[in-house]
């Protein structure tokens, strides 16, 4: 397993195959990472601007950038039909030969003027996840939006008000880290049921599946406070706080990139604002301490090996 945090301050690699302390990026921010088929390349985000591409390690180059359109880069995706990055104001891209190119229909969606912030700022495009045929594009505040064509057409599924910080989608099963707890979908979004039994607080920022079990942060709201790390059997089911080789509280929310897992190896990571790096390979049952005294991090990817 390897471990790659994206911090304020460069890309932090842990694992068997990476040297102590391995850093790049140094003195760039890099804010969302995304593997490409197979982890055969890595894309990310720099200074919530930039797309970078490696397809070795160090071998980065820029391929495109948001800068002079005034948004700001939040997520990206390697799909089917392209490498995907949802930005402010709602606005997904797609990365073309000729740099960033606006997903038109996105824009489009069912619903779109309704979408919202509670401080009364623009919506963001905050996750992105793809299962099969689906693509899931997790905006804030507008729910979750779906498209079975490729990105030709989208539609919404969840109520926006349901507040989603996270989506991800595997085999069919779509999970959805919300305000309200966490909303799983049994049917590719069609409808959805909400979880928050055992959890302390039922205001969930992040959500991963490793193995049969679904991990998810909760907390007491948006700032944080009494934050706290849960894994639950992902068919349902009662959650139980992840303990074993972590502390009682984290001070701010486990935030949404910040968790990811392996579905397939029972491998887990993730990393906090305070610096530190936790990793598991029991499906989160135990957590060791890999790492503390790190810039904030911003967003942890897991690759095999």
């Amino acid at each position: 397993m390897r471990i790659l945090v994206g911090t304020d301050d460069g890309l932090h690699e842990f694992g068997d195959r990476s040297s102590p302390g391995s850093v790049q990026h140094a003195g760039r921010k890099v804010s969302a990472l995304a593997p490409g088929p197979d982890y055969s390349n890595l894309w990310a985000i720099l200074d919530e601007a930039e797309v970078w591409r490696t397809d070795g390690p160090g071998d980065w180059a820029r391929n495109a950038t948001l800068e002079g359109e005034h948004l700001r880069a939040n997520c990206i995706a390697d799909t089917r039909p392209g490498v995907l990055v949802g930005a402010s104001d709602a606005r997904l891209y797609r990365v073309g030969g000729e740099g960033l190119e606006r997903v038109q229909p996105f824009d489009k969606v069912e619903g779109r003027d309704d979408w919202y912030t509670p401080w009364g700022g623009p919506p963001d495009a905050r996750s992105i996840s793809e299962d099969s045929n689906f693509l899931y594009v997790n905006v804030h505040v507008g729910g979750v939006v779906r498209s079975e064509d490729e990105g030709a057409t989208w539609e919404p599924t969840i109520d926006i008000d349901a507040d989603v910080h996270r989506v991800w989608a595997v085999d069919g099963r779509v999970l959805a880290a919300c305000a309200r707890g966490l909303a799983v979908s049994e049917d590719r979004g069609a409808s959805w049921a909400i979880r928050t039994e055992g959890l302390h607080a039922v205001y969930c920022r992040g959500v991963a599946l490793s193995g049969d079990t679904v991990l998810v942060s909760a907390s007491t709201g948006p700032r944080g406070g009494r934050s706290a790390l849960y894994r639950g059997a992902a068919r349902g089911g009662a959650f139980e706080r992840c303990r074993s080789g972590l502390p009682e509280w984290f001070e701010h929310n486990i935030d949404s990139l910040c968790l990811d897992a392996l579905p397939d190896e029972g491998a887990a990571a993730f990393g906090t604002e305070d610096g530190r790096v936790f990793g598991s390979g029991d499906e989160g049952a135990t957590w060791t301490e890999m790492a503390s005294g790190l810039p904030a991090a911003r967003c942890v990817l897991l690759t095999p090996g």
